[in-house]
């Protein structure tokens, strides 16, 4: 028999699957109800490349299997279609980034069609649309309203040569992407999101979350929970404090000097006149360091003097006030007292510019010396009315003496920052502000979204000191002020994509609802119930999404904590060992190996590649043999029927129970492995009998939908395969007969057998012996006992 007509097979029920309407939900059978929901694409290329095909297709895979178990199965689609890449590649292309993502969407709905996805389009979204983007508005204005929304100077990406703000992914090494100059930075007002108020709850909810232990353990470090104290220093001759955090107050007396983060507010109202020009020189060098240049342990360390001193509040003595980059201004308050000798960056910085080091703590309450580092805690002494405490205890007598002083105490700090959205780009959702000379900031009144974004714009690299495209459309910028009708201007920014994605998840059910985000009285189908996606999105989406969620709880919206109640991981496809991406140039396209093999083919080579969660470097050498594979299943279903042994129900349930299992957990690889072992066993017979190939057709149908209808058809059957029930294996049929023994002498495993379940004993005993391993163990030995263990172990007590 010629090769099955792959082709005309899959455009046969594409085409089926779409007249019938066969992926539509029932959106009120809630009862079984399963959200299966994969992280939405980015219309930013003209099409998916193998590395979105393996995101899509397995996960789709897993939502046809569950509809065979029986669920509702919810698997929407979308696009996340604003951003950068999309601007940019719009900016390449010489086209409107409307134009060209609403023709990159089309393209990318064809590819996922052509896939044979699952997919509920009547439920698309599309975040570049007003309809959508209307309600990202409104979302602004419901945490603006609530206080989490906030306006403050904060500092950007900027490269000179270019005069233009760049996104963090532009910056490669300090350098701008674009022309290799210096990347500086420099302050702007920006827009933030109080993310920080859920800090705690963030954090402490991670445990009850069916995630990836990697993703929840990268989530905790990025909130960073740090328990410490809270100390203010009294600045000599200024009328002010200058505040610090730390977990280690035990050292407070061993603080010899102390140091600002170069771009701190104080640094040039408290330095010296004669010491400006060089801590000014100072500051516009850090300007052009990364914050990873600047905190990497291995780097000299810098600094500049700034005049100053501040009081230690406990021993009284003056501390030389410093400048330096390894302090990070957005990290804590900015600012440190440093302690040489208990912290290893603080002990090289003062042997290098010659500072006091004090010997504070030490392991045993002895002193060493004052050219000493000791980092751990210990014995603390030198520190007057504290010498002799342990480390805890004595930052628990300073804690309650600065509390007492009203000057710190305990504390409690997160190194989550908040979350900043102001972006200085066209291809956004504008943020729905007005700014007014008398009245300050304005929101948009909610009645007057969407703050359309206009249509005319001209877009290029670079825009002179207004650096936000939007702020150069003096037709969108001019308006009345909502509050009191005066001139006004609207914000220049657009919102981070991260705020569309952050509740596109509650918008899905509810794509076509007009009168709101969200239809809050059919919320049966949320959270979702299983969401997969690339661990990339660990600390921004997937953190985002959970603040966003919370903060609708807290204002009545929600009723439920969390946005995913499941989370898988896929592995990334790379190519050469590198990640594929469009801007590396290495993508492979599907289209060229579906053409020649067949989306079913195709999907299942990339299910057969490796773990799901872990991917694997593209190769396309084998497959020719999943293609040969799917061949041989078409042959075996066109052969004669013929009765089935017992021998072939047994292979058949343990297949199903396998399968079952892998499929459960996303193991495809391994759910193909066992079905390839089944069509091998039938092939050798060149019969099958009935149930035997029904069962096929199933057990295949999730991992090639295709093939499968087309098979299930042909078989006589009228409706679906996805309509069928998966079948059920038969415990007694699906046990193994054979069992694995372990060999020990004395105790210690020496060998395993696998042998017959109806072995007797004395078979076992000699078959033990005459095992490699285990008779050089009994060579020269006395056999004492034999002591078996039924279905698990033998033992030969020697000596």
């Amino acid at each position: 028999m010629s090769s099955y007509p792959f082709k005309k097979i899959e455009s046969k029920w594409q085409k089926l699957w779409e007249e019938r309407g066969d992926h539509l939900v029932d959106m009120d059978a809630t009862e079984n109800k399963f959200y299966c929901l994969n992280m939405f694409g980015y219309p930013s290329g003209s099409q998916f490349h193998i590395g979105h095909w393996y995101q899509y297709g397995p996960a789709d895979s897993y939502a046809r299997f569950l509809k065979m178990r029986g669920y509702n199965v919810f698997q929407p689609q979308g696009f996340d279609a604003f951003g950068l890449p999309a601007e940019n590649y719009a900016i390449k292309h010489g086209v409107h980034p409307a134009e060209s993502t609403a023709k990159n969407i089309e393209n990318m709905r064809e590819q996922l069609k052509r896939m044979g996805g699952m997919y509920d389009w009547d439920h698309e979204v599309n975040t570049s649309s007003p309809e959508y983007y209307k309600w990202t508005q409104w979302l602004f204005l419901q945490l603006y309203e609530m206080g989490l929304a906030y306006q403050k100077e904060a500092p950007v990406n900027w490269c000179p040569s270019c005069v233009t703000v760049l996104a963090n992914e532009q910056v490669q090494d300090g350098l701008c992407e674009r022309c290799d100059s210096q990347v500086t930075k420099r302050s702007l007002k920006q827009w933030f999101f109080r993310i920080t108020e859920y800090a705690e709850e963030l954090l402490t909810r991670l445990d009850q979350l069916q995630w990836p232990e990697k993703t929840k353990h990268m989530q905790r470090n990025w909130i960073g929970k740090s328990i410490g104290s809270s100390i203010k220093f009294k600045i000599k001759e200024f009328d002010g404090e200058i505040e610090v955090f730390t977990t280690r107050a035990d050292t407070l007396y061993g603080a010899t000097y102390f140091v600002l983060a170069p771009e701190h507010h104080l640094v040039k109202i408290i330095t010296k006149p004669d010491r400006l020009a060089e801590v000014t020189d100072y500051i516009e060098a850090t300007r052009k360091k990364t914050e990873i240049e600047r905190t990497s342990i291995d780097r000299e360390k810098t600094g500049v003097f700034t005049g100053a001193y501040v009081i230690n509040p406990l021993s009284g003595r003056e501390l030389p006030v410093w400048i330096a980059d390894y302090v990070i201004a957005s990290y804590g308050t900015g600012a440190i007292m440093a302690v040489p000798s208990g912290d290893e960056r603080d002990f090289e910085f003062a042997r290098k510019f010659d500072l006091d080091i004090i010997e504070v703590v030490t392991p045993d309450g002895i002193e060493q010396g004052s050219n000493t580092c000791f980092t751990e805690y210990g014995i603390v002494v030198n520190s007057g009315d504290y010498n002799g405490m342990t480390s805890l205890a004595a930052q628990e007598a300073i804690n309650r003496k600065l509390s007492e002083m009203g000057i710190g105490g305990r504390k409690i700090q997160y190194k989550l920052h908040d979350w900043l959205i102001s972006r200085q780009r066209y291809w956004g959702a504008p943020i729905p502000v007005v700014h007014c000379d008398k009245c300050g900031a304005v929101p948009v009144p909610k009645k007057q979204l969407p703050v359309l974004l206009p249509d005319q714009i001209e877009l290029k690299q670079t825009y002179g000191d207004d650096i936000s495209p939007l702020a150069h459309n003096e037709e969108f910028m001019q308006v009345n002020c909502p509050k009191c009708g005066n001139s006004a201007q609207r914000d220049p920014d657009t919102m981070d994509t991260f705020v569309c994605s952050s509740w596109y998840y509650l918008r899905y059910p509810h794509a076509k609802y007009k009168d709101f985000a969200f239809d809050i009285n059919r919320m049966d189908w949320l959270p979702v119930d299983q969401y997969i996606g690339g661990v990339e999105h660990a600390t921004m989406h997937l953190l985002y999404a959970r603040f966003i969620t919370k903060a609708l709880r807290d204002a009545g919206l929600l009723k439920f904590d969390e946005p995913f109640t499941k989370l898988f991981h896929q592995g990334t496809i790379t190519k050469d060992g590198a990640k594929m991406s469009k801007s590396k140039g290495n993508t492979v396209s599907p289209d060229d190996f579906i053409e020649k093999y067949g989306a079913d083919t195709f999907r299942n080579y990339l299910m057969f590649m490796g773990p799901y969660d872990e991917g694997g470097d593209w190769n396309d050498k084998g497959i020719t043999g999943i293609h040969r594979f799917l061949n041989k299943i078409w042959r075996i279903c066109h052969f004669s029927e013929s009765p089935a042994a017992k021998s072939d129900l047994r292979i058949l349930h343990q297949t199903i129970k396998m399968v079952t299992g892998d499929l459960e957990n996303m193991k495809f690889n391994t759910a193909i492995s066992r079905i390839m072992e089944l069509v091998n066993h039938i092939n050798l017979k060149e019969t099958v009998d009935r149930q035997t190939r029904r069962t096929l057709i199933l057990l295949l149908a999730p991992l090639a939908p295709h093939i499968a209808e087309e098979l299930w058809q042909l078989a006589g059957n009228a409706q679906s395969v996805f309509r069928e029930k998966w079948p059920v294996y038969d415990p007694k049929l699906a046990e193994s007969e054979e069992m694995k023994i372990a060999l020990q002498v004395n105790g210690k495993l020496r060998g395993e057998l696998v042998v017959d379940k109806t072995i007797s004993k004395a078979d076992l005993t000699a078959l033990a012996k005459q095992h490699r391993n285990l008779s050089l163990h009994l060579q020269g030995k006395e056999i004492l006992r034999e002591i078996v263990v039924p279905g698990r172990l033998i033992n030969f007590v020697v000596r």
